[in-house]
């Protein structure tokens, strides 16, 4: 059982009646609250909650409308999205009660003062390194508009501008991140055919792709919902078009792909996940036409080389530089 489900556990007298918990961990928490739903943004831990409580889950950027006498939200690593996951569920609770839990090495304290705009905030808990904070909503908000939250930046490429808008929670929220800038220089020679950016993010490198490859068939792939929609907003901007869908690793991905490419994402949370990208590297191959390319940018400490030769074919080094690498590989 997760911690922060743990110490609602300890609450569990304060959660009677229909109740939404946002960003709950995949862990047996509905179980013990057969009342409540939940709503995730991540596809994965949604797809793990649905199969054990079917039908009491919503995947999105927006909550279902369900009707909730209170929620509780599971602390997101972003000031941003925890701003707007608190602000969206308090413009529907007026007069009820919003709640917040979250780890202490993950900022639980200072968001905690995010809920004084919404009323008095107090403390009802502090254990398993976590805390659970309380507020009666009193000055009810209006709803957020999502779109209207997305951070705008320009990208001057070789063959023109590009406009990226990212939202609350997506990586390198607003601005380029050094490894997808490095891996914007090594676009080139790529097969024709079906086209994979992994874990898309805000859609950097898929609205790249099919700009300087218009006749391929682009995918981007992410599992995080807010990244799905930032990615068809810069698609969007750019008067582009390709396929955007959401799912939990390359498990999700299209068959008879052409060339993956990816800045595979390690962080989850507050916590360090490789999971995902090692996933990725051991599955390449059965998602790649023969002699299909796996391209990907990833910090030079990381051992990816071995794994990749290990289940793909021979590792080439594109570049090396400000801590990062570009690995290319040909499925043998």
């Amino acid at each position: 059982m997760d911690p922060r489900s743990e110490v609602l556990l300890r609450q569990a007298e304060l959660f009677n009646g229909p109740l939404l918990f946002a960003g709950l961990p995949a862990d047996d928490l509905l179980s013990h609250f057969p009342n409540a739903h939940g709503w995730s943004w991540h596809a994965g831990e949604y797809a793990l909650l649905e199969a054990r409580f079917s039908k009491r889950n919503h995947f999105g950027t927006q909550p279902s409308e369900r009707d909730a006498h209170a929620a509780v939200v599971f602390l997101p690593k972003s000031r941003e999205l925890t701003e707007y996951l608190l602000t969206v569920l308090a413009a529907r609770l007026a007069g009820r009660e919003l709640f917040l839990v979250g780890e202490k090495r993950a900022g639980i304290e200072r968001a905690a003062k995010q809920l004084a705009s919404f009323g008095q905030a107090r403390k009802l808990d502090s254990a398993r390194h976590c805390q659970l904070w309380q507020v009666r909503v009193e000055h009810t908000p209006v709803t957020p508009d999502l779109h209207s939250l997305a951070r705008r930046y320009e990208l001057n490429l070789p063959d023109g501008p590009l406009t990226v808008l990212s939202l609350p929670g997506v990586f390198s929220h607003g601005r380029l991140d050094v490894g997808s800038a490095l891996l914007l220089e090594h676009l080139n020679d790529l097969p024709s055919g079906h086209i994979l950016d992994f874990g898309c993010g805000a859609g950097v490198l898929g609205a790249a792709l099919k700009r300087r490859y218009p006749d391929n068939q682009i995918t981007l792939l992410d599992v995080d919902a807010f990244a799905v929609e930032s990615s068809r907003l810069t698609l969007a901007a750019n008067d582009l078009q390709a396929n955007v869908i959401s799912g939990d690793g390359i498990d999700a991905a299209p068959n008879g792909l052409s060339a993956i490419l990816s800045n595979p994402p390690f962080h989850q949370g507050v916590h360090t996940h490789y999971q995902a990208t090692e996933h990725l590297l051991r599955q390449a191959r059965q998602h790649l036409t023969s002699k299909g390319e796996l391209r990907l940018v990833a910090n030079n400490f990381l051992k990816y080389p071995p794994l990749i030769e290990q289940h793909l074919g021979p590792c080439q080094t594109l570049a090396d530089a400000k801590g990062f690498c570009i690995y290319r590989a040909i499925k043998d």
